[in-house]
């Protein structure tokens, strides 16, 4: 348990503060999210055919993501591997920013699947990924991160790329469905996106990661079944319970499309930084237009493939870049080293 704290420990600060030279590590668990993430375009259209509301499908997915989470959680505290943190031990500030990143957090879901609903898997993915270009100018303009010509490049690389991921999608041959309402969710998840890495690199410093997205799993389940309940739409959040058959596909969605990729994603969030974090997300639209024209029977063409490998050329554009800058620190670190 924690002490109460009016400021971030300085071992609590460590941990979670952006690695000035990030590990490969780092890349790797954010393009793992990424990929986990791009099955929940199919699996929401799985659950929908199968007789599920959007909102009742993002109350489950957190709740089965929170109770697998929470089991992780207490294991590790059973080992002492971390201690639990009490919110009302937490400053003011800490709790506030920590709350906001799970209100939005719920905003960006519920849209995001509603846009599913009304719109193609791909369309709704090319209107919510534009928010790594919103992180970017954001932290610019925090002053937090400089956008460089590296990580320009790696920008444009994977904004270009998911656009040429998606370009079939835009062909009413191909099964397009436009929506306004659909595309303006897709971009409201956009900045509660946004919203949310940018309070998630250091504002609330001294929660652990999994317990962080615990609590952001949290309030996705209290605000579904709020929402459900001021709808009138409780019957849909206790569908399941009537129809078993759909309870395999919840739980495979609550574990490996919410539990471990909110985790990794958080993780790659305070390793790598916002700017970093969400290009390689754009790995998600990949996966997510695969999986679509797999399983849901929508175009994919060739441009698709050179589309999937800008993005992948951005990753190796922003790993070559983060070792070539360890290399110098590594050398810097021995100049000194002699000099003593």
């Amino acid at each position: 348990m924690s002490t109460p704290s009016s400021a971030p420990s300085a071992a609590a600060t460590r941990a979670v503060a952006p690695a000035t030279h990030p590990p490969l590590i780092g890349f790797g668990i954010v393009l793992g999210a990424a990929a986990l993430f791009g099955t929940l375009g199919p699996l929401s259209r799985f659950a929908y055919e199968a007789g599920m509301e959007p909102a009742a499908f993002v109350a489950w997915r957190a709740i089965v993501g929170l109770l697998g989470l929470g089991l992780y959680v207490a294991w590790r505290v059973r080992r002492g591997a971390t201690k639990f943190v009490l919110l009302g031990h937490l400053p003011r500030r800490t709790r506030t920013m920590l709350i906001v990143a799970a209100v939005v957090g719920f905003t960006l879901n519920l849209a995001m699947f509603i846009a599913f609903d009304r719109i193609t898997v791909a369309l709704a993915l090319l209107g919510f990924y534009t928010y790594p270009a919103m992180v970017a100018a954001v932290n610019v303009a925090l002053g937090r991160e400089r956008l460089d010509r590296t990580r320009s490049l790696a920008l444009a690389l994977a904004i270009l790329g998911m656009i040429a991921v998606v370009a079939s999608q835009l062909d009413p041959d191909g099964g397009l469905r436009l929506d306004a309402i659909g595309i303006g969710l897709a971009l409201g998840a956009a900045v509660s996106q946004t919203v949310f890495v940018v309070i998630s690199r250091d504002g609330y410093p001294e929660v652990p990661t999994d317990q962080a997205t615990m609590v952001v799993l949290f309030v996705t389940v209290v605000c579904s079944i709020a929402l459900a309940v001021v709808t009138g739409s409780t019957a849909a959040v206790v569908y399941p319970l009537s129809t078993p058959s759909v309870l395999p596909l919840l739980v495979f969605t609550g574990i490996f499309a919410a539990a471990i990729p909110s985790l990794g994603f958080l993780t790659g969030i305070r390793t790598i930084g916002g700017t970093r974090a969400g290009i390689l997300m754009l790995f998600e639209p990949v996966v997510g237009v695969a999986l679509a024209a797999w399983l849901l029977g929508e175009a994919l063409v060739p441009i698709q493939a050179v589309g999937a490998g800008a993005i992948l050329a951005a990753a190796v554009v922003l790993q070559r870049a983060a070792r070539g800058r360890d290399a110098e620190a590594d050398a810097g670190s021995v100049v000194v080293s002699g000099g003593l």
